[in-house]
């Protein structure tokens, strides 16, 4: 992260002052990231981990398919305001709902048997080498034997900057070797996301397996 950035501060005011079809990130229905989870094969009472969620339709599409154990996490307390009223009036869901920080967790660490890790879009705003040593420490602490980890961020030749903030882009082999010889890689590709202005957003998908 660029540490003269409140990130807390940012957040809180992108989903206080958009709409979530306004965000630059977002999808009406996550098509792409469900294909990679219907390859897991889980039960409907699996531990399913959206990191970064922000107000993400993930979470209605992963309760429409029966999921009931899903934990949402963000940076910001507005964004998972919104998501959690969001759930509860189209769904009488209650979703388990964790503010905190990836770079720096406290509650995040408290997790066990994670079955899924889903982070769309928010492992690239992490510079610093030690910030992503913590977020994939993070991962390996909670994330059960046999679990599945899903990554989607911005591709090498993807954008520079997202919400005005400068990136970290990534390929499938910088996020195995940031894993380990632990996970396995099960599938990766490149997918072109036309964001809400309608300009083309380069990203690559990974689902990661552990052993």
């Amino acid at each position: 992260m660029n540490t003269n950035v409140n990130y807390t501060k940012h957040w809180e005011g992108v989903y206080q002052t958009k709409e979530d079809e306004q965000l630059g990130w977002f999808e009406d229905f996550p098509e792409t990231t469900l294909q990679l989870i219907e390859k897991c094969n889980l039960d409907p009472d699996a531990t399913i981990l959206n990191v970064g969620a922000g107000t993400t339709r993930l979470i209605d599409a992963l309760i429409e398919r029966g999921f009931t154990n899903i934990i949402a996490n963000d940076l910001s307390n507005a964004a998972l305001q919104k998501l959690e009223q969001r759930i509860l009036k189209n769904y009488d869901f209650k979703l388990k709902c964790i503010v905190d920080d990836l770079t720096n967790p406290k509650e995040l660490l408290q997790l066990q048997n994670i079955e899924l890790w889903v982070d769309r879009a928010v492992l690239h705003f992490f510079l610093l080498e030690e910030e992503q040593k913590t977020y994939f420490n993070i991962i390996k602490k909670v994330v059960r034997k046999r679990g599945y980890v899903l990554i989607a961020v911005f591709s090498l030749e993807g954008a520079e900057k997202c919400s005005g903030l400068p990136l970290q882009r990534y390929n499938a082999e910088m996020l195995q070797n940031h894993l380990g010889s632990e996970f396995n890689l099960i599938e990766a590709f490149e997918h072109i996301y036309i964001n809400p202005s309608e300009s083309e957003r380069p990203y690559i998908y990974t689902l990661f397996q552990r052993q």
